[in-house]
């Protein structure tokens, strides 16, 4: 059982993120938290009724070492957690029952990297920026907005992450630094079972995803221009020609590197914005933005949770009476598809803790409900709004070609490209 999740894993499960050796990250978040917008208090025309926050998760171990160059020692004592992150969480399943079994996890702990670490690990200064995205959080909408109690409650906050440790570790920091570690309550942490996994393109869940993408990770490796810069890069690095790498793996292991100070082939200075760029090239290819389908695939259930949250709240749910926030622990190969469905994808690859935010306002006078979409702290202008401040209406609409309920994407994954 494990090898095939080893096998289908890597190409599947954290949505290309294992197959893509993805999650790599640039440099910790630089999220100005002056920046999380404007208008608020009672100056405000609008008033704020829900956050929902896709986040993805800090600096972490690589997922593989580059092959045959410079090693790096990544050290238990890398993985250390401060005592200002902790905070009482169980870890459970959507229903609240017992914590799913972890094939993904499973399969990152079946190889060790030189140090004594497994791949894929939140690190100590992984940790410390979720903490501090946390913080951000909180002096928006606790100290600035007064949106928030200011002390954890499961009623008014909820937190779903992936079942991976470095995501759940995350959100615990963030959750953390959020709220001080002030809680009322044990935080729980929801997990989804791997094959029904949404936070992520659930290539192994998925059929119709697989068969459509699974020969496009192979081909973007092909592609001219990315070939003929793999080959020389390899030969720079003094890679042997048998060895499989591609753009990806090496700006994981780069980027890991860099975040943490740890010593870099001196050659990759060189090539540093061409592996930023071909990796990005990659991963546009694989997720194919031009095709409605392929990204319906990767990130329509969750869009459409994002959306029907919103809409509980506007007509008054007694689900969500209570809730005003909703913290989903992501990679970015969730924030990347979900960018490219929103039309603001900047083609730069998503920093550690980079987040997406979503709030939900009401206008005061009209009682019309608006839309404002954030990402890494900036205000976004969507494409099919009139306005940074969307009417629910129109983000719908916007959102129409990509959001798939549940029974829909079941439906959709069981059929053949022919179908």
């Amino acid at each position: 059982m494990r090898s095939h999740w080893i096998r289908v894993g890597l190409f599947g499960s954290v949505g290309l993120g294992s197959m893509l050796w993805t999650e790599k990250k640039s440099t910790p978040v630089q999220t100005n938290p002056g920046k999380f917008s404007a208008n608020h208090g009672d100056q405000s025309p609008y008033e704020l009724k829900l956050v929902q926050v896709l986040f993805r998760h800090g600096a972490r171990t690589p997922l593989k070492s580059i092959p045959d160059v410079l090693e790096a020692q990544w050290v238990p004592n890398l993985l250390e957690a401060p005592a200002h992150t902790q905070v009482n969480y169980v870890v459970t399943d959507l229903s609240g029952g017992p914590r799913p079994p972890a094939p993904v996890e499973d399969s990152y702990r079946a190889n060790t990297l030189t140090g004594g670490t497994y791949p894929g690990q939140l690190t100590t200064v992984g940790m410390q920026q979720l903490y501090d995205l946390g913080e951000r959080l909180r002096k928006r909408y606790i100290e600035d907005m007064q949106f928030l109690m200011p002390e954890f409650n499961p009623a008014e906050v909820y937190v779903r992450s992936t079942n991976i440790v470095r995501t759940i570790e995350s959100a615990r920091c963030l959750v953390a630094g959020l709220f001080h570690q002030k809680q009322g309550d044990t935080v729980p942490i929801l997990t989804s079972e791997a094959e029904d996994e949404i936070l992520y393109p659930n290539y192994h869940g998925c059929r119709l995803l697989k068969l459509l993408s699974g020969h496009r990770w192979t081909e973007s490796v092909q592609l001219p221009d990315i070939a003929a810069d793999l080959t020389m890069i390899k030969g720079a690095l003094g890679i042997a020609s048998h060895q499989r790498v591609d753009f990806i793996l090496i700006r994981d292991d780069m980027v890991a590197r860099e975040t943490h100070g740890l010593p870099c082939p001196p050659v990759l200075n060189t090539w540093r914005s061409t592996v930023e760029q071909r990796a990005v090239d990659m991963i546009c290819h694989i997720y194919e933005p031009s095709k409605r389908q392929n990204l319906q695939l990767c990130v329509g259930p969750l869009l459409n949770i994002l959306m029907v949250n919103m809409e509980d709240k506007v007509q008054g749910a007694s689900s969500s009476q209570n809730r005003k926030l909703y913290l989903y622990s992501v990679h970015d190969t969730t924030l990347m598809p979900c960018l490219m469905a929103l039309g603001i994808f900047d083609m730069k690859w998503p920093p550690y803790a980079a987040e997406i935010t979503l709030e939900l306002h009401q206008h005061r006078t009209t009682k019309e409900a608006f839309v404002k979409v954030s990402y890494i702290g900036q205000d976004k202008l969507i494409p099919g709004c009139s306005g940074v401040y969307c009417p629910l209406k129109e983000f719908k609409e916007a959102l129409s070609a990509y959001s798939l309920t549940s029974d829909h994407y079941r439906s959709l994954c069981n059929q053949t490209p022919e179908d």
